[in-house]
């Protein structure tokens, strides 16, 4: 071989038979027009998921049909390739969190906190929600125009109970209510009343909101998922959306920290083993 490279005046790999390509293992991969527009409606529907989000529900369509579901990498490529990905966030540093917030068993803390919605005509309403410390399932919410009142928390601490366990005067184990120290939080009435029907009022530090994290997040995904492309032209308008946000939050809304499912499937899969 080499003496006919030298006479020829090649190189000898020039010369050597070619390997036949490998073969591909595994699954073929779907179309790529078929996924690019699975992807597009979702992003049409839910324009702030970035593709991790986008994948856990192109995932959860997959297993729905009994169908393999796509790469995450090959998502990324696609959402990439036609500016279907979220601009990165340029914001200043995240406090970071200072104590562990989340538990590993439901039922066990709960944490609460309100938020304001600025409508599109000036309008405020102001939201107050109670959300599980484990699976992330906001239980109960209340909506108003005014300000959040004692009264408010405690029809919402009745009705994230009712919830949970159904109509009961009093819970069959203590839990903690983790809030700040917002007057409505802090009212005596409240407190009592709180812990008249089982839970243990719990409020974060002064001058660490980081403390109460959790529901300080919920908040933000809220704002960001639902409030930012929903219809807020009035007070009215979006107080008839919060129901339907909430429910699509606890139902569909894929959560990193579940592993990408929303808060009623974590909540059935652990109830399933």
């Amino acid at each position: 071989m080499k003496a006919v490279a030298r006479t020829l005046g090649v190189a000898c790999s020039s010369l050597a038979p070619k390997p036949a390509p490998a073969r591909r293992r595994g699954r073929p991969p779907a179309p790529e027009d078929d996924l690019l527009a699975r992807i597009t409606a979702i992003v049409a529907a839910l324009p702030s998921y970035g593709y991790r989000r986008v994948h856990a529900l192109l995932r959860r369509q997959a297993e729905e049909v009994g169908q393999p579901s796509p790469n995450h990498k090959r998502v990324w490529r696609i959402m990439k390739a036609h500016g279907l990905l979220l601009a990165r966030h340029a914001g200043g540093t995240e406090r970071r969190h200072d104590g562990r917030v989340a538990v590993p068993e439901r039922n066990n803390r709960w944490c609460s906190d309100g938020f304001e919605i600025a409508c599109d005509n000036g309008e405020r309403v102001r939201v107050a929600l109670a959300l599980d410390c484990c699976d992330r399932e906001a239980m109960s919410f209340v909506g108003t125009t005014a300000g959040i009142s004692g009264d408010d928390l405690r029809d919402l601490m009745v009705a994230a109970v009712e919830r949970r366990f159904g109509r009961v005067n009093r819970l069959p184990q203590p839990i903690e209510w983790l809030s700040d120290n917002g007057s409505p939080y802090a009212a005596r009435d409240t407190r009592t009343f709180a812990r008249d029907i089982g839970l243990l009022p719990k409020t974060t530090p002064l001058e660490s909101p980081q403390s109460s994290g959790m529901a300080e997040a919920f908040a933000r995904t809220f704002k960001h998922d639902y409030v930012r492309v929903g219809d807020c032209a009035d007070a009215q308008t979006a107080l008839r959306s919060l129901p339907a946000w909430f429910t699509h939050y606890n139902e569909v809304h894929p959560h990193r920290a579940l592993g990408y499912r929303s808060p009623k499937q974590f909540i059935r899969a652990i109830l399933t083993t």
